[in-house]
């Protein structure tokens, strides 16, 4: 458990420690307020910018500089999985579970890769993109290595990237996004140098590695390993040797805890008013659960929330216009690497949907909703609670999640006996 001292309430409690989250928890500190920042990773930064604070460039550094020297209470290495009354949450760190108690919540939970399954998906090798690189950053081992990396979006040249850095070999970025789509969204770019100096590095940095549109993986092939992935391009097949594939189809919102709490969802994100409170009183949002928009939407809305949970509203008001460009360029990306309807028949039968439960497609083709398809073919029930196979059905099938329940990430049964005696 927490000491004595850290049972007071704190004036924000912040869950996420990515860009969101540490500005928001940066913002309302340094306004005065009582700061709590949780996080089940063992340092700030969350998924954009783990590792070294050199890699990601000066805004990441100085952002780590303002949290570690503001005032605030850094609850890392933990995981929140309850809630047993209104103004409580309970997390899992190694050892023990720790009451937080809260008068503001500021929720900045990011969001996890899309896996779209294909014949082979399952095959030792094959990666989220943004997967390979956490754990290339973690040390494993890739110089020497032919990687293949198919998908959308910006993210797949940036892990490219990295990667190439690392000594690996990039036979092929794979972009599933018509040239035409990719033509409008590099026009609409002109009036954002930034993004252009950006996308002229990455450029330089990926120089001599093809890039291929209308493209994506079909099949991945190894006995025990992957040793090769087949790829559609441009309408005809091709067979590429290669020790890793790294996928990556969009980000999905981790909406899970702002379910519990019972914030309204739309269309899979949480929704929010101008100052980004929820549905909830004193329960903000702020990041990729409100919508997929890339870092410098989360830094915008992570200081709003943080401001205005400290009742700062005429400093977040000043932000609102910085929010508003970013939402425009959130627009362009969704509308320049939305996901072609061609993807939906990537599965055969045989495919693996669920791996928790070794689900097939064709026992989910049987059922008409996420509900069905769960309490007939236990899709969804295994260790990752769908998270995994359910946005891969909802894409597939258009099926909707159901309600999500405790604990919102799995518990060891210490910790949930815990909470069934009070603690």
């Amino acid at each position: 458990m927490m000491d004595k001292d850290s049972q007071q309430p704190f004036d924000v409690l912040v869950i996420g420690a990515g860009p969101a989250g540490m500005a928001a928890a940066v913002r309302a500190a340094e306004r005065g307020g009582r700061v709590g920042i949780v996080d089940d990773n063992p340092n700030c930064g969350g998924q954009i910018w783990r590792g070294a604070e050199d890699d990601h460039g000066q805004e990441a550094t100085a952002w780590s500089s303002r949290l570690r020297n503001a005032d605030i209470t850094k609850l890392f290495g933990m995981r929140v999985f309850h809630q047993p009354e209104t103004g409580v949450l309970l997390a899992e760190g190694t050892d023990d579970v720790c009451e937080l108690r809260y008068t503001n919540l500021v929720l900045a939970t990011g969001a996890r890769e899309r896996f779209l399954p294909f014949p082979g998906w399952t095959l030792p090798n094959v990666m989220g993109a943004g997967g390979l690189q956490a754990m290339v950053k973690s040390g494993l081992p890739v110089r020497g290595k032919r990687v293949v990396v198919a998908g959308t979006g910006p993210l797949l040249l940036a892990v490219a990237a990295y990667l190439r850095k690392q000594g690996a070999e990039i036979p092929i970025i794979c972009e599933q996004a018509s040239w035409s789509s990719l033509a409008r969204f590099g026009v609409g770019l002109l009036g954002r140098p930034g993004k252009i100096t950006q996308g002229l590095q990455l450029k330089k940095e990926l120089a001599e590695i093809p890039f291929a549109a209308n493209s994506w993986p079909i099949g991945a092939h190894g006995g025990q390993v992957l040793e090769s992935v087949t790829i559609s391009r441009g309408g005809k097949t091709e067979v590429i040797a290669c020790d890793f594939l790294a996928c990556g189809f969009h980000l999905v919102p981790n909406v899970e805890l702002q379910s519990l709490l019972g914030c309204q969802i739309s269309g899979g994100f949480v929704q929010v008013d101008e100052f980004q409170q929820t549905s909830v009183q004193r329960v903000f949002c702020a990041g990729e659960p409100t919508g997929i928009g890339g870092v410098e939407l989360a830094l915008v809305e992570g200081q709003i929330a943080g401001l205005a949970a400290v009742g700062e509203k005429n400093a977040a008001q000043k932000l609102f216009g910085e929010r508003r460009e970013s939402h425009r360029f959130a627009r362009m990306l969704d509308r320049a690497f939305r996901l072609r309807p061609e993807l939906r028949s990537l599965p055969s039968a045989e495919t693996i949907v669920c791996r928790c439960e070794d689900v097939p497609y064709s026992r989910l083709q049987e059922h008409r909703s996420w509900r069905a398809a769960k309490l007939h073919s236990r899709c969804g029930m295994g260790p990752c609670q769908g998270r995994v196979c359910g946005p891969a059905t909802q894409f597939l099938f258009q099926w909707n999640p159901d309600s999500v329940r405790p604990p919102v990430f799995p518990a060891r049964v210490g910790s949930l006996g815990r909470v069934v005696s009070g603690l």
